[in-house]
């Protein structure tokens, strides 16, 4: 019987990690209301294409800081690249000296063909100098660059963050950006979410990092 019971048990343990398999999520410890989160990134992150204008409270980081209690600093540059995020970056750390930092960069260099190993390295040292700080960090997936794909609504994220995310131990948030621009009536163009997109983008992005366990 005893026998009996414990190949039950370990059926029973299969089953649920059957069932769990694809939910490989870590729990990461909490960010508190009122700590300091940076937004590393480019206009997505800036607000361009808001009704009101860029970085006028309808931008994402805007809307997270009302729905998290975060103080986030938002850091998007219009035009930046990820070079450019990783030039910034020491300055911005010793400035804020944030409990987490938001890297949402790469589509510049996308648009303009830079080498995918440039990307990579970049994204990788600014995860590296973030980790090196004590400072968490997630990284947030961008869109391939396809006209095609953007015009019948079905964009995808590119491939090389999910390959960074996992070379360097970083939680990916993934599929918010691809799922946003796929949907014209959330963009004020092919690259650029609206005003109603950029909360859409907030939505999505608190509950991913909810989900992450940033967020109680």
């Amino acid at each position: 019987m005893k026998k009996i019971i414990f190949l039950m048990l370990i059926v029973v343990a299969a089953i649920a990690m059957a069932w769990s398999g694809g939910d490989d999520v870590v729990k990461q410890a909490v960010i508190p209301q009122g700590a300091t989160v940076l937004v590393l990134g480019d206009s997505l992150s800036y607000g361009t294409g808001a009704n009101l204008g860029a970085n006028t409270g309808e931008d994402y980081p805007a809307l997270l800081a009302k729905s998290t209690g975060w103080n986030i600093i938002n850091e998007g540059i219009p035009g930046d690249t990820s070079a450019g995020g990783l030039q910034r970056l020491p300055a911005l750390l010793e400035a804020h000296q944030p409990k987490l930092l938001i890297v949402e960069l790469g589509g510049n260099d996308l648009l303009r063909q830079a080498p995918q190993t440039e990307i990579v390295h970049n994204l990788k040292t600014i995860l590296s100098m973030a980790k090196t700080q004590g400072v968490a960090s997630v990284l947030v997936a961008i869109p391939e660059i396809s006209p095609l794909k953007a015009a019948v609504g079905n964009l995808s994220d590119h491939p090389l963050y999910e390959s960074v995310a996992k070379e360097t131990a970083t939680p990916l948030i993934a599929d918010v950006f691809s799922d946003v621009l796929s949907d014209r009536d959330l963009k004020s163009d092919q690259i650029h979410a609206n005003a109603l997109g950029y909360r859409v983008i907030s939505d999505k992005l608190y509950v991913k990092l909810q989900e992450l366990g940033y967020v109680n």
